[in-house]
């Protein structure tokens, strides 16, 4: 469309970047150990490879689960304020080594350094919020007739733990954080395509303290992880599951957990409406959009997906968030300064460009972007006039593409969101109070009313449609 958001700069590795943090060995019982066959992590900045990692198979995942069950029977034990203790600390070195960790997020992730640093200490506060949580885990007795009946609450056992590669230290510290603190033991495989992260905290979880055998941690390649996974999800010794990723993989890894009735939890697939009434305070409308759309390149569960814009509004809303991409958008060197990264793979790329041809073959306007950069590099895009029934609207995005539909009734949006195939996340911007009472119409999904995305240690996640019931909050 003629405007330059300037050019991706090539970014080196530099391991002195990360210090002691970096490591390549499978993290079991308290031991960085080697494995029988290694697997490539490569910078999505220059796809040139960072490092060979070890590659773990079913025989590390059998005796990752048998150290976390060893140690479990002793680390349920400890009370809640020396477990805290340790999770504590291990926070306090999360933020003292955030410039670390954020290095190697963006080296083997592609985001942007700020927001890798961002992402270390967003793990941090994890650490905190569960250290002081887990020492008010009670049950409560409740009187009834002429008995009492009492409840008390204990640790479930091994939780295994599948993270994703767009928040690869974040997603971790949020699972095992709260996991270890009420005394459970854990056996994490984190993505293929970003285990450094991982194995960092795994390093930091050895310097605070935390005894061999509760925190374990199995880098895999792409070819293994199926193994790996469903290792995880049959063995009896795995009392639960805890799961971020797409929908697909989700299914398949409950069916796996089905055999021994695993307690699962899952954040899976979502379509993050960002719905604009004419009431709304245009300008807070679009900040909230460009945090909600374009931060780690759109590759986040909860980026918007499905902007459904007033008739009344559209335009002069799409003005304006295209002056803020101008203005806000750059490429360059993501470790001094850019605040666009690449995409993590050409999977990702393609499938951005697949729903952006779609769209246009549809009837939409593009207003900017649509280039791309070489490489796993895509512009910001906004595209108008979005057709409802345009894979955009569809499937999830997960990619810098904003795709903007018009509606004219509240009805029609309240029907289309219940018609959706999943649901986790929501948006939606009015000065008119009554209009709040829309998220009672829908059926699933956590939405924020005029506000730009927030998540955080307390707030409760819903899941997809086909699995869980899902609740509404509202945070105002």
């Amino acid at each position: 469309m003629g405007f330059s958001f300037g050019t991706p700069e090539k970014v080196v590795f530099e391991k002195e970047r990360c210090g002691e943090l970096f490591q390549t060995d499978a993290y079991i019982n308290g031991k960085f150990v080697k494995t029988g066959s290694v697997f490539e992590v490569t910078n999505p900045a220059n796809a040139e490879v960072i490092e060979e990692i070890a590659s773990c198979g079913v025989p590390e995942t059998e005796s990752a689960i048998d150290a976390a069950e060893i140690a479990f029977k002793t680390w349920r034990k400890m009370t809640p304020k020396t477990r805290g203790a340790l999770v504590a600390k291990w926070g306090d070195l999360i933020t003292a080594n955030a410039d670390k960790i954020g290095a190697i997020i963006t080296f083997e992730n592609g985001k942007p350094l700020g927001e890798g640093k961002g992402e270390a200490n967003y793990s941090a506060s994890f650490c905190e919020w569960a250290a002081g949580e887990g020492r008010r885990v009670h049950g409560e007795t409740i009187p009834w007739s002429d008995r009492r009946i009492v409840t008390i609450k204990q640790p479930i056992g091994v939780v295994g733990m599948i993270a994703p590669w767009n928040f690869p230290a974040a997603m971790i510290a949020r699972k095992v954080a709260p996991a270890i603190a009420v005394g459970c033991t854990v056996v994490i495989k984190p993505a293929a395509l970003t285990p450094l992260s991982a194995l960092a905290l795994a390093k930091l979880a050895d310097k605070a303290g935390i005894p061999p055998g509760v925190v374990n941690i199995l880098p895999t390649s792409e070819e293994l992880t199926p193994a790996v996974g469903e290792t995880i999800c049959r063995s009896p010794k795995v009392t639960a599951l805890s799961f971020t990723g797409s929908t697909r993989v989700g299914k398949l890894l409950l069916s796996q957990c089905a055999g021994t009735v695993k307690k699962c939890s899952m954040e899976l697939g979502g379509q993050a409406p960002f719905i604009v009434f004419p009431s709304a305070d245009l300008d807070k409308a679009v900040a909230g959009l460009m945090a909600s759309k374009f931060r780690n390149t759109g590759q986040t569960c909860v980026c918007s997906n499905n902007i459904m814009v007033h008739a009344e509004v559209h335009d002069q809303f799409v003005a304006k968030l295209v002056q803020s991409v101008k203005d806000e958008l750059k490429f360059g060197d993501i470790l001094n300064g850019a605040t666009m990264g690449p995409m993590i793979n050409q999977m990702g790329v393609d499938k951005v460009k697949r729903h952006l041809e779609d769209a246009l073959e549809k009837g939409a306007k593009l207003e900017i972007g649509g280039d791309s950069l070489g490489g796993l590099y895509l512009e910001p895009t906004v595209v108008s006039n979005v057709s409802w029934d345009s894979l955009c609207f569809k499937e999830e995005i997960f990619g810098p593409l904003a795709a903007i539909g018009k509606f004219e009734s509240e009805d029609t949006v309240v029907e289309f969101l219940n018609t959706a195939r999943v649901g986790l996340a929501g948006y939606f911007f009015s000065r008119d109070a009554g209009q709040k009472m829309i998220l009672f119409k829908l059926l699933r999904g956590s939405f924020w009313r005029s506000k730009r995305i927030w998540t955080g240690q307390r707030r409760s996640t819903d899941r997809m449609r086909r699995v869980f019931r899902n609740q509404i909050h509202m945070l105002c």
